[in-house]
């Protein structure tokens, strides 16, 4: 097994295939497992509250912009097999 593999796992994508929505879930994969780590070193003391705070909340601010320009959740008029 690789390391980074071991270290950052990867779940399958089981929703609608279109490229964004495969970045967007990379993208939800990776905050969750960064926002686990800070979570982690502050309750074992490495890293202040505050700090761990604003690391998420930078993170939770760098999602937020990921969504907007990939479109996520923009055209409510689509179904689940992207049609109107």
């Amino acid at each position: 097994m690789n390391k980074d593999d071991f270290m950052y796992p990867r779940s399958r994508y089981h929703g609608q295939v279109k490229p964004e929505n495969l970045v967007f879930n990379a993208n939800l994969q990776e905050f969750a497992q960064r926002i686990s780590i800070i979570c982690n070193l502050e309750t074992g003391g490495k890293v202040p509250p505050e700090q761990a705070y604003n690391q998420i909340k930078d993170l939770w601010k760098k999602l937020k912009h990921s969504k907007k320009e990939l479109g996520i959740g923009e055209n409510p008029f689509n179904n689940e097999d992207g049609q109107s």
